[in-house]
């Protein structure tokens, strides 16, 4: 009675799609120019090959974690779901240089909400990569897992690219 009074007994969808946060080219999670993303080593997921220099938020939640080096942002849905972008490869090394974060820790986003911005020629001219990695990072909590195939051009927040199953 006293979690119907007092919201605690509402029950969480186990349900969540993923977007794309990056407007470019899909890529494959094993296509990814680095072994620690495509051999998944962090988690299943793909990666976006970008064309301009935004991130959104792929799912509605709250902002967990933002690097202090800005090239990476970690995301919470109220499901439990963890989601990692990471902009570009071997970025930690640009010590937040070319990026631009638009949101705080704890602040709560939906989906096509602005994360980030950042130059995509810095990104070209002084990274290994700019190919971006989205990951599931607690994929082990996950029951099922579909990552779309046939993918070419997508576009942030609009193109849906994985439907996840939590636990």
């Amino acid at each position: 009675m006293f979690k119907k009074l007092f919201g605690k007994g509402k029950e969480v969808n186990k349900e969540i799609a993923i977007y794309t946060p990056i407007t470019g080219e899909y890529v494959k999670i094993e296509d990814i120019p680095d072994p620690v993303f495509a051999q998944k080593m962090m988690g299943e997921g793909f990666g976006v090959n970008p064309t301009e220099g935004e991130v959104v938020s792929p799912i509605n939640g709250k902002v967990d974690n933002i690097f202090p080096t800005k090239h990476a942002i970690g995301l919470q849905a109220d499901n439990g779901l963890e989601l990692l972008v990471h902009v570009g490869l071997d970025t930690v090394q640009l010590d937040g240089e070319g990026f631009e974060v638009l949101v705080e820790s704890g602040d709560t986003v939906n989906i096509g909400d602005p994360l980030l911005r950042f130059d995509l020629n810095y990104i070209k001219e002084n990274a290994k990569s700019v190919i971006s990695p989205i990951i599931i990072t607690n994929s082990d909590n996950t029951s099922a897992i579909a990552v779309a195939e046939d993918l070419n051009s997508v576009s942030k927040g609009e193109t849906k690219i994985v439907d996840v199953t939590m636990n």
